[in-house]
């Protein structure tokens, strides 16, 4: 089947480029020929993404018609791949008008179709209940269908890949647990489907005819329970068979609380996966293959999903991940950089250490820093307060490190975010702990004289009412140890080796 375009170039808006499925999207448009442009509320998180400088990326948000209308400007297929479950309480009707006015800018625009990923749709579930993510997943896609734009809307129900949500909580709860207590969701069939060929349809799906206009459902060649998926993925990666004990009792909040504790997904995103796993979603359809044929052996079965997916941790060539996107209750104002604080109290902790390294090799160690290198300093109370901030709902220390070596804009970083990295010269993190306030962790290298370097190390803490001061000098005794310990062992450690992570420094939280 074929499309208007004929065999014509496409132009490709992307939303959601800096999240896990769009981030990925984008080279296979670009590898499909097709010229793509990228739409982000913060363009400068895609500057270190090798394809940059392939694409236009422009400023704007998916609800702001001002900022749509020309991004949209030239458009022949836009791709929805945005939701607003990290913005918290009241998401469902942020998502609505997003999707809404999304829907009227590529109408106005003149867009020739609309891709979105939804998720799969349980079926004899009344809407009303269903999960509010699921729910709110439906409700964008019926917008969209009915926006006048010729819309594709791809169902899918558990993403199997490196770096998703999903494949993650699997790992980790089979990894780690060989006897499990688990909810009564894993004897509930789902028809899981790997990331390369959710990124098949979704690039396929760009020459679709224009009277195309429906949803389809995506899925690969197995249906299975979830306590099956969990054994087959201990097959997979040689590990003894698990001991699973469902307990009908552990209702989906509880489930959460579980998978927090557990895993590296925090409770924000692991609540929606397990409400959605009390369904059964499996596939009424596979018509997609009328309009994206399948090639041999696609689309791929649970056991070569799961396989590549592992293969891909296991070399560190992990391309985007579930923390891609920010976290629930995170903002993005007010910045460090401001050379006026606008926002009141900003309380710093800075230290400054002479080196006797090149900035180089003190550069490769501030760069390696967190996930399996740790964080110079004290590992028992860094893992603390990993553990505290997982009990309240936050991510701690177990996200880790998309690369062990390389950072770029938007990398999540244990509970930290890269907010700035300029190579050789400046890292700056921003927590995304749960805190009284904002906080930042600022490291610069310098040159000092012909063979040394000066390391800088900056804690910034903007505190939130009474409790953001209280909090900042309960905390104020340990900052010697913390962070004048941090400064020491970096410094150390560049003097005393090329190698970012020796015996002595080195710390694994």
């Amino acid at each position: 089947m074929t499309s208007d375009h004929g065999n014509q170039p496409l132009h490709c808006l992307v939303t959601g480029a800096t999240g896990y499925i769009g981030g990925r999207l984008v080279p296979e448009l670009l590898a499909a020929g097709y010229r793509v442009r990228c739409l982000a509320r913060s363009p400068e998180k895609l500057r270190d993404y090798p394809w940059a400088g392939d694409v236009e990326i422009v400023r704007g948000d998916v609800t702001d018609a001002r900022s749509l209308a020309p991004a949209m400007r030239d458009i022949d297929v836009a791709y929805y791949l945005v939701h607003a479950l990290a913005s918290g309480g009241g998401f469902e009707e942020t998502d609505r008008v997003a999707a809404t006015v999304f829907g009227e800018q590529a109408r106005d625009a003149g867009v020739g179709r609309i891709v979105y990923l939804g998720g799969l749709i349980p079926s004899g579930v009344p809407e009303q209940e269903l999960s509010p993510h699921l729910r709110s997943r439906a409700e964008v896609g019926r917008i969209l269908l009915a926006s006048g734009v010729p819309t594709t809307a791809l169902r899918a129900a558990v993403i199997i890949g490196s770096g998703s949500a999903s494949f993650e909580m699997l790992r980790y709860l089979t990894e780690r647990l060989p006897v499990m207590v688990t909810p009564s969701w894993v004897s509930t069939r789902i028809q899981p489907v790997a990331v390369r060929d959710v990124l098949r349809f979704l690039v396929g799906s760009a020459r679709m005819p224009r009277e195309v206009n429906r949803t389809f459902d995506i899925g690969g060649p197995d249906i299975v329970t979830y306590r099956e998926m969990m054994q087959r993925y201990a097959e997979v990666a040689d590990l003894p068979h698990r001991l699973i004990l469902p307990v009908p009792m552990l209702t989906p909040r509880l489930s959460s609380h579980w998978i927090g504790l557990v895993t590296p997904v925090p409770r924000s995103i692991a609540r929606p996966l397990a409400e959605s796993l009390r369904y059964e979603v499996v596939c009424r359809e596979h018509d997609i293959a009328a309009y994206v044929p399948d090639g041999p052996g696609q689309p791929f079965d649970l056991d070569k999903a799961l396989r590549l997916a592992l293969q891909r941790v296991r070399e560190a060539r992990v391309t985007t991940r579930w923390s891609s996107a920010s976290v629930p209750g995170v903002p993005s104002d007010p910045l460090p950089t401001d050379p006026d604080w606008a926002g009141g109290s900003l309380y710093t902790d800075a230290r400054r250490c002479d080196v006797a390294a090149s900035p180089q090799a003190l550069w490769r160690v501030v760069e390696g820093i967190g996930g399996e290198h740790g964080w110079y300093s004290f590992p028992l109370a860094w893992a603390v307060r990993g553990w505290l901030d997982r009990l309240v709902g936050g991510v701690g220390l177990r996200r880790g490190r998309r690369d062990t070596d390389r950072l770029r804009v938007g990398d999540s970083l244990d509970f930290w975010r890269v907010e700035e990295i300029e190579p050789g010269r400046l890292l700056r993190l921003r927590a995304e702990m749960r805190l009284p306030g904002l906080a930042w962790l600022e490291m610069s290298v310098e040159p000092d004289g012909a063979n040394g370097a000066r390391y800088r190390q900056r804690a910034l803490f903007h505190p939130r009412g009474l409790l953001g001061h209280a909090y900042w000098w309960s905390v104020w005794p340990f900052h010697s140890l913390v962070f004048g310990g941090m400064a020491r062992n970096i410094a150390r450690t560049a003097a005393g080796s090329a190698s970012p992570e020796p015996a002595s420094a080195a710390v694994s939280p």
